[in-house]
């Protein structure tokens, strides 16, 4: 009897939880683990001489290789950025492999729905935090009203990867503990939800001004921005008919007005550069101003004492020499940032998650809010590789088990797919604390 073998592509930093937890799992029931990445020296590292499987480095974008490792594989569990997940899609649909994902489903994915049906086949996506741990949590809350004849009019669910308060040393009150050019491009797209009943639209330029607050249990204050078309998850969760649909990312108040600045100072601009040789991050940021008539703005930031810190500590009118091959605002923004708030090895990220539903239940109404907060260990071993990674795991796991049947393209909205990982995240110390009024 052939035993079952686990394909992992990509071993970065969102992986690391991952492959530490189906190590233990392989072991625990016999299963073969092959870790793959581009960086041979990086999955040896991360494999670490474990039992029940090895590391193995290949360009993930040669064909031929690529295909021969997934044709060997019984799942295929990918980590890798989200332009090469449809390489990885396409070649598990023609060799009959089961693909998970921590992913959103794009257009190219949703391409293969009628062919995965057809193969009786599954695709597992947006098994991570978020899309992931929000799906799961929300719809097992939904769910859990509904059956019992509540009808909800109202549902908010926020999100957000921060940093730990005993590791907050800093005027943004913020560390990178994910991609950060998702960070620095983060809500461009502009916002689109549900207020009383009516649509609601916030350009890019004014989603950081007067950011709503919002109070944590156990943490304090909080704030959120709206996260580019919320509408569109109204159709996901099944939730027509409700009068507020939001979901939102959670920052420190503080962050949120000190990128509200960063936003009017146009820094996060993509257009082309041509720099001066040898430039200096002042040189640029200063004839940014000058060429953009912003000198009276900046002038007026700094007259506040909060935004003059915050835009001081990230180094603009540093005189460090701009790598060359930086050509944008957004990448220079970037190279500053990913110094400026990196983590240090001690230093504990948080991953919080809340969300708060109105309902009706026999011509009463109530008022749900749902939060959980996860502090990571250090620097490697990071909240948000737990939250990510762990769910992702667990899907695995529980298709691998016969715990998980379906075949098709599928997100976790389903019980059949919710109710055993929220059950093995709990045991691992993800939950959430329900506060009902």
């Amino acid at each position: 009897m052939k035993i079952p073998q686990i394909l992992i592509l990509g071993a970065g930093k969102s992986a690391t939880v991952l492959i530490q937890y189906l190590q233990k799992k392989a072991v625990e029931n016999n299963w073969y683990i092959v870790l793959a990445d581009g960086d041979k020296n990086l999955s040896e590292k991360k494999w670490n001489h474990a039992k029940n499987g090895h590391a193995v480095g290949f360009d993930i974008e040669d064909a031929s290789t690529r295909k021969n490792f997934i044709r060997e594989a019984d799942v295929v569990v990918s980590m890798l950025p989200a332009f090469l997940h449809f390489l990885v899609a396409k070649d598990c649909l023609q060799q009959n492999i089961p693909l998970f994902t921590a992913s959103y489903v794009d257009e190219n994915l949703k391409s293969l729905e009628a062919d995965l049906k057809a193969k009786n086949l599954l695709f597992l996506c947006e098994m991570g935090l978020d899309p992931g741990i929000d799906h799961m949590s929300a719809m097992e809350l939904i769910h859990r009203i509904q059956n019992k004849g509540g009808v909800i009019t109202s549902f908010k669910s926020h999100c957000g990867g921060l940093i730990a308060p005993e590791s907050d040393d800093n005027p943004w009150h913020y560390k990178i503990s994910w991609n950060p050019r998702n960070i620095i491009l983060a809500g461009k797209a502009g916002a689109i939800y549900l207020e009383d009943g009516v649509t609601k639209g916030l350009p890019y330029e004014k989603l950081f001004d007067n950011a709503p607050p919002i109070h944590v249990s156990g943490i304090g204050q909080l704030s959120y921005y709206p996260n580019r078309n919320s509408l569109s998850y109204i159709d996901t969760y099944a939730l027509h008919g409700v009068h507020d649909f939001v979901r939102t990312t959670l920052r420190h108040p503080a962050f949120c007005s000190g990128w509200n600045a960063i936003v009017q100072l146009k820094l996060t601009n993509e257009n082309e550069l041509q720099l001066a040789p040898n430039e200096t991050v002042n040189g640029w940021f200063q004839k940014h101003l000058l060429d953009n008539n912003l000198q009276e703005l900046y002038a007026a930031m700094l007259l506040n004492e909060k935004l003059s810190e915050q835009l001081l500590y990230i180094g603009l009118e540093g005189t460090i020499h701009i790598p060359q091959q930086l050509r944008t605002n957004a990448a220079i923004l970037q190279w500053l940032l990913e110094f400026k708030w990196k983590l240090d090895s001690a230093d504990k990220d948080m991953v919080v998650m809340v969300h708060e539903l109105t309902y009706t239940l026999n011509h009463t109404s109530h008022h749900i809010k749902s939060s959980m907060v996860i502090k990571g260990q250090d620097a490697e071993r990071t909240a948000m590789a737990k939250t990510v990674g762990l769910p992702l795991a667990m899907g695995v796991c529980a298709y691998l088990k016969g715990e998980i049947q379906l075949t098709g393209l599928h997100i976790p909205t389903l019980p059949s797919i919710y109710t055993p990982i929220l059950k093995s995240l709990t045991e691992e110390g993800i939950h959430f604390d329900e506060i009902e009024s």
